[in-house]
């Protein structure tokens, strides 16, 4: 799951994570989060400034890859910022970079 709101575009942007231990033992988490967290890299390259993000990992992420992983947070961050999207200063407005 993920949860993105707009702020003040002159602020930076800020990323939090969620991982309850629903998910797994503490390197189960703790891996979770490195991947979430490498991920939403990308996203902070193209939107620097403006927005605030929530990602709430699954149980299912414990035995999901990078890519699966990847591929999930795109498209939810993709359905997530689409509403505002615009308003956003986006390095490119197509959503995070590959």
């Amino acid at each position: 799951m993920l949860y993105a709101v707009p702020t003040a575009l002159d602020q930076p942007s800020t990323f939090g994570f969620i991982v309850s231990k629903a998910v797994g033992n503490a390197v189960t988490r703790n891996l979770v989060k490195r991947r979430l967290r490498e991920i939403a890299v990308q996203s902070l390259r193209a939107y620097p400034q403006g927005l605030s993000v929530v990602v709430r990992a699954l149980p299912p992420a414990a035995n999901a890859d990078f890519g699966a992983l990847s591929n999930d947070y795109r498209k939810t961050f993709a359905a997530a910022t689409s509403k505002f999207r615009a308003a956003l200063p986006a390095a490119e407005q197509g959503g995070p970079a590959e």
